[in-house]
């Protein structure tokens, strides 16, 4: 009996050691993911630039720098290759502004880019002025629509620029879906005032306003005559297309065709992606119209190579982000560089204090070029800012 209860203690002990190994161990993973956020939140956001090496170094198709000098970088257009008196191009993006708190006017909220200092309310405005800026240099000949809620009383007494108030909702939370609907808005707009143009053809490229176009645009309208709207797309299974650019040809049946595709886009948005309404959203949408087209390969997003397929009675073409939607990746893993054609820079997420240094570096001399500050971008577009 003594053996039997002896067995009997060594058993309960041994059972109470496993549970309490076995507790330990997913108490660790319970916390695990607190710890990763806490790791996130300690993440530094530099105010200030920070440069690594230029990636693509020695690749004969990407840029290569030696500091901030371009070594090898095709020559920029200096015009349009398009264009007569009857074609124009004009630059269409949304923008709302969100009243300011007064905790937005504290010093310690303020940041300073260059010479200039913003707190919250100014940051956006920044952007969007340097994104006119640039527009301004290499495509001085377009218009600029800037979209926005009637409500915002948003001025911009710049050259060219033009604030066209629509009606909707632009909450931060139903930003995205609403910047589908101002473009379908303004789409059919264009189309009542197309008799009125006697000939004239404008077309339309829909951006963000956290691109940098660095190059005239004018070729994609000429060198593929024969589309209706055109999406960026890059190699990515779950968001191979970006909405961040979209061009539309100015023609009747071209901007006919294209605001019905983007009606497509917004059915299956507020029927599928509602979930994603802040973020993503449109993106998801985009892809699914063009996925679910039964004779899409989307093995056509792996190469980098433009191409056109009729979507929905849409002639869209397909062009790579690689060169009109290029963004400098953030963080760790495989980067080869900046290609060698790249024409619009997308600042995406963190990387806005990058966009307004891009332009105060090409603006700080006579001797400044759009090559050079590319190599400033690429050695400096990994790391997170506060901007």
């Amino acid at each position: 009996m003594r053996i039997f209860y002896g067995w009997r203690r060594f058993v309960l002990y041994f059972v109470f050691i496993f549970f309490l190994v076995h507790l330990s161990s997913v108490l660790d993973v319970n916390q695990s993911p607190t710890v990763k956020q806490l790791h996130r939140k300690q993440i530094k956001k530099f105010d200030h630039l920070v440069f690594g090496p230029a990636a693509g170094q020695g690749l004969r198709d990407r840029l290569q720098c030696k500091g901030f000098k371009a070594l090898n970088k095709t020559q920029f257009s200096t015009s349009s290759s398009l264009f007569n008196v009857k074609e124009s191009i004009a630059f269409v993006t949304v923008f709302t502004s969100y009243n300011s708190t007064p905790v937005d006017s504290r010093s310690s909220d303020r940041v300073t880019v260059g010479n200039a200092s913003y707190n919250k309310g100014e940051r956006a405005m920044a952007i969007l002025n340097v994104f006119i800026n640039f527009i301004q240099v290499t495509m001085p000949h377009s218009n600029i629509f800037i979209l926005t809620d009637p409500a915002s009383e948003l001025s911009i007494p710049r050259n060219r620029v033009t604030v066209y108030p629509i009606q909707g909702e632009y909450s931060r939370d139903k930003l995205m879906l609403q910047r589908i609907r101002s473009y379908i808005a303004f789409l059919q707009t264009r189309l009542e005032k197309h008799s009125q143009m006697l000939g004239h053809v404008s077309h339309y490229i829909f951006t963000d306003s956290d691109v940098v176009v660095v190059d005239d645009l004018g070729h994609i309208f000429s060198n593929y005559p024969n589309f209706h709207l055109a999406l960026t797309f890059r190699n990515n299974k779950d968001q191979p297309l970006n909405s961040g650019f979209i061009a539309v040809r100015g023609t009747f049946d071209g901007i006919l065709r294209a605001k019905a595709f983007l009606e497509k886009v917004l059915e299956i948005y507020s029927s599928r992606y509602m979930n994603a309404s802040r973020m993503l959203g449109d993106q998801l949408a985009l892809a699914w119209v063009v996925k679910s087209h039964p004779s899409f390969d989307a093995k056509r997003f792996t190469r980098p190579q433009p191409f056109m397929k009729e979507i929905c009675g849409t002639s869209v073409l397909f062009l790579p982000c690689a060169s009109y939607n290029w963004t400098p990746p953030e963080g760790a893993g495989q980067f080869h560089g900046m290609p060698l054609d790249v024409k619009v820079v997308h600042f995406k997420g963190s990387r806005k204090r990058l966009m307004l240094e891009s332009w105060n570096f090409y603006n700080s001399s006579a001797s400044a070029n759009f090559p050079d500050m590319l190599c400033l971008i690429l050695r400096s577009g990994r790391t997170k800012y506060d901007f």
